[in-house]
């Protein structure tokens, strides 16, 4: 990754292991995704009902929402977080329904641009901010991790089920 090195910070820094973290996570997922075959990136049923391009879109969906997490507690507005938003299954299928009707380069380049900025947001973020806490009671490091690494690799373990199972 251009201008990021692990090794350059501190050991103790939470950032930096939550961004090995993420970038472990995602090219993890992406190789799967690689392994699946081509079809399978816009052929529903590779992961649920889902195509490999509608999981991309899911991904980076939320890479982008943990940056929006973020931003609210660098305001000191986490108040307000998810306040008149749909629930998540709605989310996730309004996601997944744009990404059915979107090219998959297309998709593929919102996904690795809300990866990147992720990234990048946490290479800026103060460390000291991770301890805040979210209103469901997480706190931002938590929130950060379940929307970006961890949900990376909830979803490389099903990918690589449906591998092993020739979906």
């Amino acid at each position: 990754m251009p201008g990021w090195n692990e090794r350059s910070a501190a050991p103790d820094d939470r950032t930096v292991r939550l961004r090995a973290e993420l970038v472990a996570a995602r090219d993890e997922l992406m190789t799967l995704l690689a392994q699946a075959g081509r079809g399978s990136l816009t052929t529903p049923g590779l992961v649920g009902e889902w195509s490999g391009r509608e999981l991309v879109a899911h991904v980076g969906y939320w890479a982008g929402h943990a940056i929006e997490v973020i931003q609210a507690v660098e305001r000191g507005t986490t108040d307000l977080l998810g306040e008149g938003q749909p629930s998540v299954d709605e989310i996730n299928a309004t996601v997944a329904r744009v990404a059915r009707q979107s090219d998959l380069i297309a998709v593929q380049k919102r996904e690795a641009a809300a990866f990147m900025a992720l990234v990048d947001r946490l290479t800026a973020l103060d460390p000291d901010l991770l301890n805040h806490p979210l209103p469901d009671g997480a706190t931002l490091e938590e929130g950060v991790r379940e929307d970006g690494a961890a949900h990376y690799r909830e979803h490389a373990v099903e990918l690589q089920l449906a591998v092993r199972h020739g979906s």
